[in-house]
């Protein structure tokens, strides 16, 4: 599908991830006048009449919009979570297949794998077994959407395709105590360096692994995935390679000139123990492959912030 001839309806293209697509997209060509950005205060999506009016005129829906955040934000929003990512998506999809919508990329997470799945997470063990609780709400909501772009290609010939989003990090991510864990640690870090504190405390054990993938390179691999990816089966999007958070706490500490003591919460939780993902899939068939080296993208990521 050639992207630069079509009208694109980006939602969540306000946000974090949202707003490198659409640079993304108009990077590679598509006029910003054909791209449809709906703000969430005008076109709540939990309600099928804004989706509805959302999709109309659009040949292609990227799907972003949603409602997240970090372990302590899933734990205080349980009910929210699903609900909200459900709806929104759901009836979404629907919308587009009334109004004849040619293509719709729905944007899943990583947590969709079964808590003890074997590593690297591979699209093939996606169903054998349950997710980890903590993040079940928002994770059921997500895989629902693979479920129904399955569906709807085999009864209405649906052009739908489902991808499966690791850790994001970058440039334009808010930084809240209820935010994912690299913005978080840049903000303790940040504030124990202005009040002159010794240290920081830090949730879990610092034991558990993650797949952190820059969001540029998420953005470029949305994209080729909207432009060459046509199948049902859903495509990893990571960098294939883990860090531990303590690494990443020393390497964040480091970067940011920090040499406190690191103070381990182990009555917190860390979420699931070990996640890195395969990302071979996405580069045997559209071409993806992550670009931004860790560091790299951390230095940028942190001087964004202003330190």
């Amino acid at each position: 599908m050639n992207l630069r001839s079509k009208k694109i309806l980006v939602t969540g293209g306000a946000g974090f991830l949202g707003k490198h697509v659409v640079r993304k997209l108009v990077e590679h060509g598509v006029p910003e006048g054909n791209i449809a950005v709906p703000q969430a205060e005008d076109c709540d999506l939990r309600f099928v009449e804004n989706s509805r009016r959302a999709v109309r005129g659009n040949d292609v829906v990227v799907h972003l919009a949603g409602v997240t955040g970090g372990i302590e934000f899933h734990r205080q929003h349980p009910a929210s979570v699903f609900y909200d990512n459900l709806m929104m998506g759901v009836q979404l999809m629907e919308a587009a297949r009334e109004k004849g919508v040619e293509k719709f990329v729905t944007i899943g997470s990583a947590t969709e794998y079964p808590e003890r799945a074997p590593l690297p997470f591979k699209e093939e063990t996606l169903w054998d077994g349950f997710p980890e609780k903590l993040h079940a709400p928002y994770t059921v909501a997500k895989k629902m959407l693979l479920v129904q772009a399955q569906a709807y290609r085999k009864q209405y010939n649906f052009n739908a395709t489902h991808l499966l989003l690791t850790n994001m990090y970058g440039p334009g991510e808010k930084i809240e105590e209820t935010s994912f864990v690299i913005p978080m640690l840049i903000k303790r870090i940040g504030e124990a360096k202005k009040t002159g504190a010794n240290f920081i405390d830090v949730w879990g054990t610092g034991r558990a692994t993650r797949d952190f993938l820059y969001v540029e390179d998420a953005a470029e691999a949305i994209f080729l995935a909207a432009e060459r990816y046509d199948k049902p089966e859903p495509v990893n999007i990571a960098s294939g390679w883990e860090i531990s958070i303590q690494e990443l706490v020393e390497l964040i500490a480091k970067l940011m000139g920090f040499q406190g003591e690191i103070r381990w919460d182990t009555s917190k939780p860390e979420g699931q123990l070990r996640r890195i993902l395969d990302a071979s899939k996405a580069e045997r068939e559209f071409g993806f492959r992550a670009k931004v080296d860790f560091e790299t993208g951390l230095q940028k990521t942190i001087h964004s912030h202003g330190y």
